[in-house]
């Protein structure tokens, strides 16, 4: 059977004025820009982080996606402060270098687990009974092209994406019908300070924001909120691509000690 591709799924378009937000990972990089465009549009916004900083116009949690604890306590400050909250992004992320030929390895592999993919289930986990008794409400996760095109540098990382995605899937089906819809943002490089150190080439974050806005607000919205710049590494495989941009990415394990 040939998997539809899903610019062809039909859904309603993430409605981006005047909702409740809460993003978090939303205190820098991506999501603190996500976070300024939900403002201007007009909607509340919370962001939540280890060690959130006041920043105007929008409120803060303090929240640890590693910590169970941490994010049923952040939950409940939120939705005491914003009983409205509608929508709930989960972002938080880190990316770290893994020399699979040494062991040690396993604790990058496992920070990069316990907060991507883990922490991503635990958020879910704790708001979505809310939102569906809310009846309508949107829960944004967070993959990336690498869920899709390997960066072999940060094997951690692609396998937590790519369970992000892979999780969202069966989330998508699980709610569909109750009024909770899911949609997945699937960022390639971007200008952020850390990516930049990391790829140079990586998107600017105003043009990226322009587009993933644009995206999100289209109708019909499609699950998957793939910008120009990460398609040719969503679609690869289809393309026929996959092998020759695996081995360019393979380029960057040169930079391991040893190598």
């Amino acid at each position: 059977m040939v998997r539809q591709s899903p610019d062809s799924y039909k859904e309603a378009p993430v409605e981006i004025t005047q909702r409740t937000v809460l993003i978090v990972g939303g205190t820098s990089g991506i999501g603190r820009g996500l976070a300024r465009r939900f403002l201007d549009a007009g909607s509340t916004v919370i962001v939540g982080g280890r060690n959130p900083e006041p920043q105007e116009g929008l409120a803060t949690v303090r929240i640890d996606v590693t910590d169970p604890e941490s994010v049923r306590r952040a939950r409940d400050e939120v939705l005491a402060a914003y009983p409205g909250l509608d929508v709930v992004v989960t972002m938080s992320g880190v990316m770290l270098t893994e020399d699979l030929r040494d062991p040690a390895h396993f604790a990058a592999a496992e920070t990069t687990i316990a907060t991507n993919l883990l922490g991503t289930i635990r958020v879910v986990d704790a708001f979505t009974p809310y939102l569906l008794a809310r009846g309508a409400a949107t829960i944004i996760t967070v993959s990336s092209g690498i869920a899709f095109l390997p960066f072999p540098l940060m094997p951690g990382y692609g396998a937590s994406k790519a369970g992000v995605h892979a999780y969202t899937e069966a989330l998508r089906a699980q709610l569909a019908g109750t009024g909770v819809e899911v949609a997945e943002l699937v960022p390639p490089a971007v200008a952020t300070a850390g990516q930049q150190r990391v790829n140079p080439a990586a998107l600017p974050l105003d043009g990226y924001l322009d587009e993933v806005m644009a995206l999100l607000a289209t109708e019909p919205t499609p699950p998957e909120i793939l910008v120009e710049g990460v398609r040719m590494h969503r679609w690869a495989e289809r393309d026929g691509t996959y092998a020759e941009l695996v081995a360019r990415r393979s380029q960057a394990l040169q930079t391991l000690p040893g190598r």
